[in-house]
């Protein structure tokens, strides 16, 4: 199916929910995401495994057709204290065990990890896959209670990731860097460490994240290198009432104390 287009310019919904409460489109995800990871020789990361469907921590961002039979990109929001350890704990556990203990700091107190960031050929050069999703996914952070979020950056994205107030996390790989998920490809540490404040974060972006969150639902044209697309946000995270992020928190401990029971021998790491 063809974007909806309005003079001229892609219409599309941004929508947020948690992974338990939409199978379908996490299945439209998955598999959107897993085409794009081999289009670039990719066939297998810790975030694009499909397990998160099932992680009671894990929220979703789609970017779908008005339909909503089709999806464009997306993003994750995983809780740290789900059914899974971070996909940054699973994919660079093994090469440093440190982060174990430096997400351990954090989750005390509401720390997860936004990750499996795409989009599709059909939207590509709209900002769908990069800042529009990126913003949504520290919005709704706030909803689920968090304080504090890490990421593991691409080197083209990590810029991004610092305009919304991420910083290099350096105790952790080489300076914070580690190849990932192939030999030839770096991956790099970022942390969020004020979800609400945004200290660290641009103005623009500041003022662009808090306008989400007070505007859970709103249509917006967005204009991104002279190209406009129009969004259709609705990121009021559905069925909260369900959701309890101290229960989460409590249960902390066990799956620390398993993820570093289930970690090999920490590998080189550049």
């Amino acid at each position: 199916m063809s974007l909806t287009l309005n003079s001229g310019r892609p219409v599309v919904r941004l929508r947020a929910f948690r992974a338990l409460d939409d199978p379908k489109a996490c299945e439209l995800f998955i598999e959107g995401h897993a085409n794009v990871l081999t289009a670039i020789g990719v066939k297998k990361v810790t975030s694009s495994r499909n397990d998160w469907m099932f992680n009671p921590g894990a929220f979703v961002l789609i970017v779908e057709s008005l339909d909503g039979q089709f999806v464009y990109g997306g993003a994750r929001v995983h809780v740290s204290g789900g059914s899974q350890p971070l996909p940054i704990e699973e994919a660079t556990g093994k090469l440093d065990n440190k982060i174990f203990d430096l997400v351990w700091q954090y989750a005390q107190y509401g720390t997860g990890e936004v990750c499996g960031l795409w989009n599709s050929r059909e939207i590509a050069g709209y900002g769908v896959g990069s800042i529009f999703l990126t913003r949504a996914a520290v919005a709704i952070s706030t909803q689920i209670g968090l304080q504090s979020l890490f990421a593991l950056c691409a080197p083209y994205t990590v810029k991004m990731a610092e305009s919304v107030g991420y910083k290099l996390e350096s105790s952790v790989g080489n300076d914070g860097t580690f190849y990932y998920p192939k030999l030839d490809l770096i991956a790099t540490t970022m942390l969020l460490p004020d979800v609400k404040e945004l200290s660290l974060a641009e103005d623009l972006e500041r003022i662009a994240i808090n306008r989400m969150r007070n505007n859970l639902t709103i249509n917006s044209v967005e204009l991104l290198r002279k190209k406009e697309i129009e969004i259709e946000y609705q990121i009021e995270l559905p069925f909260m009432d369900k959701w309890n992020l101290k229960e989460v928190i409590s249960k902390l401990k066990d799956i620390h104390k398993e993820t570093i029971l289930n970690a090999d021998e920490p590998q080189i790491f550049i």
